[in-house]
């Protein structure tokens, strides 16, 4: 049985009144570490000559979990629980985002330049040159975060309001690793036509458009229509922003293990956005052969029930995930937990390569595989190599809207997985080293760079 590990999304403070005895607090420490918390900041609050006050950071890995080491912990004569925190929720009490004046109002001089009559100036300048909207509005420098709530993380469908606490978050992101400013725009509809007419109508604030948790294949018609009828880029960073990443980590998985992209064999399992995109991508990257499977087992040509985009990667191979891994050298999952077991893995190739990237819960639990893969990477934080998004789309957006690129490209995408590839240094690269930590203060900065010449070269950049 997997132990499954503590982490900071099931994080609990605890707040105690101790007896001021010599040894009470281990008595908490043993009973919290007895159930199976990681114990983290421990801080005292209140202390009397017969009486502590303390609060105490636990780490769990389910809420289930969390109660269980409270239960323990009030279990111990002469301790009493004053109070539970959980400290996500109290994270995202309010609102993780606000909106600030660049600008102080101190006098109405301020006031009458800021608003009106000083602002009817700027109103009449960009009507006559709509180009100066760039320059003396928020567009330059403002994305919009789109969802329908349609495909919210792995949770499925959780509709818009269910979806605000992501995107307020992602508007975290990019303001806090680019300084780009993002606003939520959670669609109470989740019809392709409303969803795309209500982004044209909202465009002319923004300078690109973030396309978040959409269900597929809604979301590839989304965006087509989309980076047609705008002059903004559009990015579903589901599909590219996953795919980016994953090529930017396999690139430097290929060097540990000392493969070429052209000769290996991927097996890509999930068939929707994300995988679709990685596909696609590391097609352009000079990967020749990738088999994808679904729900139901290998895309196969003998299959009647693909779509158009499932139809694009279909094989002569047929059978189930089990047949596909069989000799593979790379497995990159964006799917499902739990659907790998060892032997699936212990069946591919020499030196193998696993990306479980399902979230939170991976297709294999990395434990279960120690000593049969070469390189192991997943999505979560608490893992070496984490494939975070984080790592790719505040930087694609910041050198798209430096640039003022009018859409998107296939080598805007190739040059920022190249970009992150190459943080790595040469003499860091190993197999628990594949990728730039997210708060590497280069990442955003060198995939901007890169994704500004990509922009020029493909002739889309505006500037």
């Amino acid at each position: 049985m997997v132990q499954l590990t503590p982490n900071p999304s099931y994080s609990l403070t605890l707040r105690l009144q101790i007896p001021n005895q010599a040894g009470m607090l281990a008595h908490v420490m043993q009973a919290i570490g007895t159930a199976g918390g990681s114990i983290g900041q421990i801080d005292l609050i209140e202390q009397t000559r017969k009486e502590l006050v303390r609060d105490i950071s636990v780490d769990a890995f389910s809420t289930e979990h969390a109660e269980q080491i409270t239960e323990a912990v009030k279990a111990i004569a002469d301790i009493k629980v004053l109070n539970v925190y959980d400290r996500t929720f109290n994270l995202h009490r309010g609102g993780k985002i606000s909106v600030h004046s660049k600008i102080p109002l101190k006098n109405q001089g301020d006031l009458a330049m800021a608003y009106t009559p000083g602002v009817g100036r700027i109103c009449t300048e960009i009507a006559q040159n709509p180009d100066k909207v760039y320059s003396l509005t928020v567009k330059g420098n403002m994305v919009a975060i789109v969802t329908d709530g349609s495909a919210v993380l792995g949770l499925g469908n959780l509709g818009a309001a269910g979806a605000l606490p992501v995107m307020e978050g992602k508007a975290m992101l990019f303001k806090e690793f680019a300084g780009v400013d993002a606003f939520p725009i959670c669609l109470a509809t989740q019809d392709t036509d409303e969803i795309v007419q209500t982004i044209k109508n909202i465009s002319p604030v923004f300078g690109g458009i973030n396309l978040e948790d959409i269900s597929a294949p809604r979301c590839f018609e989304i965006e087509a229509r989309l980076q047609k009828e705008l002059d903004i880029p559009i990015f579903h960073d589901d599909q590219h922003g996953t795919a980016i990443v994953s090529l930017a980590a396999l690139f430097n998985a290929l060097k540990v293990v000392e493969k070429s992209m052209t000769d290996i064999k991927i097996v890509i399992n999930g068939a929707g956005a994300a995988g679709v995109a990685i596909a696609r991508l590391l097609q352009k990257a000079g990967a020749a052969h990738i088999v994808m499977c679904d729900s139901r087992g290998i895309l196969s040509t003998s299959r009647t029930d693909l779509n158009s985009q499932k139809l694009e990667f279909a094989v002569a191979q047929s059978g189930g995930l089990a047949d596909a891994m069989a000799g593979a050298d790379i497995f990159l999952g964006v799917s499902a937990p739990g659907v790998v077991s060892p032997e699936m893995v212990r069946s591919m190739a020499a030196k193998p390569i696993v990306f479980a990237m399902a979230n939170p819960v991976p297709e294999i639990q990395p434990e279960l595989i120690v000593g049969d893969v070469a390189v192991m990477a997943t999505g979560r934080s608490d893992y070496a190599n984490q494939i975070n998004n984080v790592l790719a789309f505040p930087g694609i957006f910041r050198g798209a809207l430096d640039c003022r690129a009018k859409t998107m490209t296939t080598s805007m995408f190739l040059e920022a997985a190249m970009a992150i590839a190459s943080l790595v240094k040469p003499s860091d690269l190993d197999a628990e080293h594949i990728v730039p930590s997210v708060f590497d203060e280069r990442v955003a900065p060198t995939v901007a760079a890169a994704v500004q010449r990509a922009a020029r070269a493909d002739g889309v950049a505006g500037n």
